[in-house]
C-alpha cells in the first residue's frame, strides 16, 4: 500500500477589510449628523446690564488730572501739551497740592503703548494709588 495523503488546509493570511469599515464610519458619521441636527437651537434670555454711573457728592470739587497720550508720543496733561520730561515733575507736584490724587490715563486711537507704561510708570514712581486707564479712545488733546 502506498502511503495516503494528508491534505493540509492552506493558512489564508488574516487581512483587514477596508469596505465594511468605511461602512461602519458613514453609518456613525450619518448618525452623529441627524442627532446633531436634531437638537434645539438654545434659546438665550436677554439681559439688561447696568451702565456705570458716576455718582459725586455735589460738595466736592473735581481736582483729577487726565494725562493723554497721542500717537505721535505726545503728552497732554489737562489738554495742555507737554514734554515727557515735566511729567514726573508735574505728577510731584499735583501730589503734593492735592489731599486725593486722582489720576486718569487716556490715548487717542494711535496712541503707542510704551509711552503710556512710561506715564503709568511715573504715575507709580510717585507713590498715586488711585488712577485709571481709559478705555475707549479720545480724539488727541479732548
Amino acid at each position: 500500500m502506498e502511503g495516503t495523503k494528508i491534505k493540509v488546509p492552506v493558512r489564508k493570511k488574516a487581512r483587514i477589510e477596508i469596505i465594511p469599515l468605511i461602512d461602519v464610519i458613514f453609518f456613525l458619521l450619518a448618525t452623529f449628523v441627524l442627532f446633531t441636527l436634531s437638537l434645539n437651537r438654545i434659546q438665550s434670555v436677554p439681559v439688561d446690564l447696568p451702565a456705570a454711573s458716576q455718582n459725586k457728592p455735589d460738595n466736592t470739587k473735581d481736582d483729577s488730572v487726565t494725562i493723554q497720550v497721542s500717537g505721535e508720543g505726545a503728552i497732554f496733561w489737562n489738554r495742555e501739551l507737554i514734554d515727557m520730561s515735566e511729567v514726573p515733575s508735574r505728577i510731584a507736584y499735583y501730589k503734593t497740592q492735592t489731599e486725593d490724587p486722582r489720576i486718569l490715563v487716556a490715548g487717542d486711537e494711535r496712541a503707542r503703548f510704551g509711552t503710556t507704561v512710561a506715564v503709568l510708570d511715573e504715575i507709580r514712581k510717585a507713590g498715586i494709588q488711585k488712577f485709571s486707564v481709559e478705555t475707549h479712545t479720545r480724539p488727541t488733546g479732548k
